[in-house]
């Protein structure tokens, strides 16, 4: 008897339909260290989402697997960004079961096309078909999952140069653009503030992008670790953000033990992100 898997729910739908716009917005961290046990104990915290990074992380294809494998089950979306939009790295993400993409770097409307297309099987897109060997597709398990795969993934672009910023509105307008994410970090260094993310100018310009998701009727999430500027971005129409990091938690909890019972040198002063 052959054993009937259905795919999660995406995080797509997760922004449809859970919440919405009558309901609050979505709360989730970063995991990065590439450990499944630190991926698990996150997925379990009561967070909305996980967003499990490859871009400044050091996660791999098995890495990836082993994360996703340990987060199944738990109440928690997960989002997985790869380190660049790249068509054969997104097929081997889709491949391995990855759902949810957060796409870096998208700076106008083709790289958000191409983000799309890769994600979808001909003559849609330019996806390679390799399902019989495939987790997503349980190895052939799933029924239809051929003609039902784009149904099984989301697609969220990252906006975080100031050109992405002047192409929001047509980015936002393409077709298979779930979601956009501001990234203030890298806006802020494309905008000659490196390293101020709450920099008027770059605050200035997630509010843009804020509004014009709102003027789309897509969702638009923000990272912001300061909760003040969390809280500014939610009350100005965030659906959803990243409010912390694993690694950041770790790092910082280890530090207060160490002023706490070790004297710090004259000056010592970590720098925060």
């Amino acid at each position: 008897m052959p054993l009937r898997v259905e795919p999660d729910a995406t995080f797509r739908d997760a922004l449809r339909n859970q919440h919405g716009e009558a309901g609050r917005p979505l709360a989730g961290m970063w995991v990065c260290s590439g450990s499944p046990l630190i991926a698990e104990l996150c997925a379990g915290s009561g967070l909305d989402w996980l967003l499990v990074d490859a871009e400044h992380s050091p996660n791999g294809l098995e890495s990836i697997l082993a994360q996703l494998q340990a987060v199944h089950g738990y109440p928690v979306h997960t989002v997985v960004r790869p380190p660049v939009n790249d068509t054969v790295l997104i097929k081997q993400y889709l491949d391995l079961g990855v759902q949810n993409l957060l796409v870096p770097m998208v700076n106008s409307v083709a790289e958000a096309e191409a983000a799309v297309a890769a994600t979808r099987y001909p003559p849609q897109g330019v996806r390679g078909v390799g399902s019989a060997l495939a987790r997503a597709a349980r190895w052939n398990r799933i029924p239809d999952y051929l003609a039902r795969a784009s149904e099984t993934v989301s697609v969220t672009v990252q906006i975080e140069s100031t050109a992405a910023v002047d192409a929001v509105a047509e980015i936002l307008a393409v077709d298979g653009v779930d979601a956009i994410f501001l990234g203030p970090s890298d806006l802020a260094a494309s905008m000659g503030v490196l390293g101020q993310q709450e920099h008027p100018d770059v605050r200035a310009a997630v509010e843009r992008c804020l509004k014009a998701a709102t003027t789309a009727r897509k969702p638009a999430g923000v990272n912001a670790f300061n909760p003040g500027t969390a809280k500014h971005y939610l009350a100005l129409g965030a659906n959803f953000i990243l409010v912390g990091a694993d690694v950041a938690i770790l790092a910082r909890g280890s530090e207060a033990l160490a002023t706490e019972y070790i004297k710090a040198a004259d000056g010592d002063e970590p720098a925060g992100y």
